[in-house]
Order: structure tokens, then sequence, then C-alpha cells
């Protein structure tokens, strides 16, 4: 694979230059498949499952020594296979591989799944502004959403040739943040600027130009650039006035589209508003040319690059491990994804509002907003009864028990374990096709016929009478009523 400089290179003599791919070859020195790959082809970032390596992990060795250690739990310690008579065991099978492969696996398996005592752990200024120029810049503003003050961080870019402005709000100021920011810009303009100014946001750049040399941006922000086909260009450290038709901007539009501080329902909506109030604005006369603004953006869009075809898809990818508690660090907060303690490695994809957490074999294990977009998600009910039934006696000490609804909680909480588990069994049945809140709005008639009569608590041993149980509620109908 070519560096970003070569790439861009490539890019610059076809695009610009209108060079031919075999002149570009001769140029260059490359092959013509790459050049042609690079020249004509979007270079899109991917997303990456590392796959576990090894014959112990492709093949069918891994799960054959898995499921004898399973078995050896099962027996006293002098009993058990240790790595040599697992080792022999497997030769005999035809294994192919070391010693110490299998030393390895061992001791990977044992310390993911047990305890020190082998029991299975818990899961715990520019003078002059041509067209097709642009400058970016973040600003903070103030929104009332449910009836509480919120800071926003507004990712707004400038068209000083035209004295355009556009803003996109968004959650945060991290790189998916800022590239789904651009991408946002970009389309409401409806062209790519030529040139991007950029302040030395930690998004966008590595080093700051000075006396180790020019600017150092981050990898992912040269792809972008790269993509949609704009030059980017960073302001010295410290000179924000470099952009400062910008800065002026950010002014602008914190006085004009929040004073007073809007009320809104999410993102979306105060996207809305913001799209409406700037097409409203673009209507007033440049402060200086006898010109609408709207108009003269039309005339700087003639100078601008065309969107490209393919969207850019911006995520952030890395390889994370669950704590023993199955949690992972999303945004500086612990989320609880609860089949993850089984993996030694999980790969996090981080997207601008979503993260996804993917399991080594490619199964996406947990999934949900991010933590700053301050939105609910479901709790994993289906899960979570998967491990109560696997372990009735927890139940009452699980960190989702509370969370329960009350008919619910009280149908669980019965001193009988195999009676428990089969109830655990009965709503595993039913989650699939409802919301643990309407198996709880829809409680009797779903209720199986081993506990619906209500007259008959004898029918069985650890029956309850969930009529006389919600008639002592203060707010519960006489005796006799309808049920609900």
């Amino acid at each position: 694979m070519l560096a970003m400089p070569e790439i861009n290179h490539i890019k610059k003599l076809r695009n610009e230059k209108s060079l031919s791919i075999n002149e570009i070859c001769r140029r260059t020195g490359f092959s013509w498949e790459t050049v042609k790959k690079y020249a004509d082809e979007d270079q899109l970032p991917s997303e990456k499952i590392p796959p576990k390596c090894g014959m112990m992990y492709t093949e069918k060795w891994g799960e054959i020594v898995s499921d004898w250690l399973m078995e050896d739990l099962a027996l006293k310690k002098k009993l058990r296979r240790n790595n040599i008579n697992i080792f022999d065991a497997l030769k005999k099978l035809g294994f192919p591989g070391s010693y110490r492969t299998v030393c390895n696996f061992v001791k990977e398996w044992k310390e993911k799944r047990l305890d020190q005592d082998d029991t299975f752990k818990e899961e715990y200024d520019r003078l002059t502004h041509p067209p097709a120029e642009a400058q970016i810049d973040f600003g903070i503003t103030e929104v009332v959403q449910d009836g509480k003050v919120k800071d926003i961080h507004c990712l707004i870019m400038s068209l000083p040739f035209s004295n355009g402005g556009y803003t996109v709000p968004l959650p945060a100021e991290n790189q998916q943040c800022f590239l789904e920011g651009l991408k946002g810009l970009f389309q409401q303009l409806g062209r790519v600027p030529r040139k991007v100014r950029i302040d030395n946001l930690a998004a966008a750049v590595v080093r700051a130009r000075g006396k180790l040399g020019d600017t150092v941006f981050t990898e992912g922000f040269q792809l972008f650039a790269s993509h949609y086909g704009f030059e980017a260009e960073a302001c010295n450290a410290g000179k924000g006035n470099e952009k400062g038709h910008v800065e002026n901007k950010v002014g602008y539009i914190r006085y004009n589209h929040f004073t007073p501080s809007p009320v809104i329902r999410d993102l979306k909506h105060l996207q809305e508003m913001l799209v409406k109030k700037t097409k409203e604005d673009h209507k007033r006369p440049h402060y200086s040319k006898d010109e609408k603004i709207q108009d003269l953006i039309e005339e700087e869009k003639k100078y601008c690059l065309a969107l490209p075809e393919n969207d850019y898809p911006v995520f952030k990818q890395e390889t994370v491990t669950a704590n023993k508690y199955g949690e992972i660090t999303v945004d500086g907060e612990l989320i609880h994804i609860p089949t993850s303690y089984q993996y030694s490695q999980l790969s996090l994809m981080t997207y601008w509002d979503a993260y996804k957490v993917i399991s080594p074999h490619g199964e996406i294990v947990g999934e949900g907003p991010r933590p700053y977009m301050n939105q609910s998600r479901e709790l994993p009910w289906a899960q979570v009864l998967k491990m109560w039934r696997s372990k009735p006696r927890s139940i009452a000490h699980s960190r989702y028990s509370p969370y329960l609804p009350g008919r619910i909680a009280n149908y669980l909480t019965i001193d009988s374990i195999p009676l428990r588990k089969e109830r655990v069994e009965w709503l595993l049945g039913l989650i699939m096709t409802y919301t643990m809140n309407e198996i709880d709005e829809e409680f009797y008639e779903l209720l199986p016929a081993s506990d619906r009569s209500a007259a008959s608590p004898e029918a069985h041993p650890y029956g309850v009478n969930w009529h006389m149980y919600d008639a002592l509620r203060p707010d519960a109908p006489v005796l006799g009523g309808d049920p609900k």
C-alpha cells in the first residue's frame, strides 16, 4: 500500500493535470494496476475484524481442548489431564502442532475463565478571499432540552468570498464527530471547497507547524481529505486570527441563531431549525458587495469540487478487553456487555453517535448510542435471562433485578429454585416477541395455565394469587373486578 503523500500525488496528476494512467506510470515508476487503483478508485476504510490466528482457533483442535478442560473441571484436581496428557491425546487424533502451542492455548483458556482456585470467574489571516476556500471551527452554544440547559458543539463553516455560513450541531469534538460534521457541511453546500483552513484541533492535527516542520495531520483526516479532494491547511500555533472570518461567524451564529436559547427535542430537530435559519440568513445582502449572499454562494459553487459519488464511512476501530464484570469503557464510561467476558479480545467500533462491540467471530455482542448522546437504550433482557437460566440463584442479587417490572419481579422471587428456573424459561419464550414492559402489562393473559387460576393457588405448591397481590396496591380496583 502506498503512503498518503504518494496517493495524493497520483490523484493530483490524474485530476488536476489530467494525465493518462500510462503517463503517471512513467513519472512515478509505479505499476499500471497500482496507478489505476489510486487514481480512479475511491480508497474507503473498511471495518476489519481481526480473526484469531493459529490452528487452535481456525481448526477443530481448540474446541476439542476446550471440551476436555470443561469436563475436567467436574473432577478432582488429581484426576484432571495436564498439558502433557492433553498433547498426547491430541497427537493420537492427528494433531500436527507442537506441545508449546497446546500450553499457550490452555494458559489463555484458564486465564480468561478461571480464578486462581480453578473455579469459574464471576461476570464481574488571509487578506484576500478567493472563491472555493472555506474556514472551519467549533463553537459551543446553549439550548434547552427536556427543561434543562445543555451545551451543544457546533461545527461551523464560513465561505469568506460570499460570507456564507453553515452549521452542524454535534455532541462532541472527537474525530468521528468532526468528520461527520464536515460531511454534513459539504452536503448543505452541495459542493466541496477546494481549500479548507482549520485550527490545530486534535481530531485532525498530530503536530502543529513549527520548528519541527510542517503540520502533520492524522491519517484518518488525510484519508477523508483525499476522498473529497480538498486541500487542508492548518493555522500556525496560537494564530487563530488566520481564520478570523469563521471566528466572527461563530459569534454571529451564536448571537443570531441561539439567542434566546432554542428549545429542542434532539440534535436532528436542532439541525432542521439551523438549516431553516441558514437559508433565511443567506437572503440578506453582502456587507460590501451589491449582491445577496445566496447569489454569491451560487457563483462560488462553480469553483468548488463536486461531491463524491460514494459516501465516506466515518468510524474508529480499536481492540478492547472486558473487565471481570463484563464491562468495557466507551467515552470514559463503563458499559456492561453481558457476554463480553467470554472473549479475550473484542473489536469496538465507534461512530459519531453510536458504538458497536464485535466478537472475534464477527458477531455483534453489544451496540447502542454513545454515552454522550444521553439517549436511553434497551436492556439486554434476552441475554440476562439466559444467564439467570443457568444461575437461577443469582436473580435476587443481579444488577438487573431492580429494573424488573413489579409483577415480573415478584413472579421470579420465589424460594423454589426449580420453579424459578421454569419461570425464567417462560419469560425467555416471550421476550423475543414482547418487551419486558409489555409482558408486565399483559401479565395475566400471558401467564402459564398452571399459575393463571387465582382462585386455586393450591394448583401449584408455590402458586401465587396475583389478583390478591394487585389488590394490595392503593390504586388497585375492587377484588373481583378487572385485574388490569
